[in-house]
């Protein structure tokens, strides 16, 4: 592999690890400000809350429990998980490519 592909693979790997990071950050903290009972009334409050409810779309009601907190954690936390296996798994792929 030449010199050039490896270095554009490195860069995309990069690059994937990276908006991996942001996505599960975005999650992460909406976690945390609900936790720590964020004003919701709040632009950047509600912006991250939106931004957590859509990538965490697909998990969210995945799991029921008892406590509201429980279901934001692990909901929310699933989808944050995923986010960085899946993108750094695809990003360490990319680099030994």
């Amino acid at each position: 592999m030449s010199p050039r592909t490896r270095s554009g693979s490195s860069s995309a790997a990069r690059v994937i690890a990276v908006v991996a990071d942001i996505l599960a950050f975005i999650i992460i903290l909406w976690i945390l400000m609900y936790l720590l009972d964020a004003n919701r009334g709040n632009d950047f409050v509600q912006w991250v809350h939106d931004a957590a409810r859509w990538l965490a779309g697909w998990s969210y009601d995945l799991f029921t429990f008892d406590k509201a907190w429980a279901n934001v954690v692990t909901g929310y936390g699933l989808a944050a998980v995923v986010y960085l296996f899946i993108g750094h798994a695809v990003a360490g792929r990319l680099r030994r490519g």
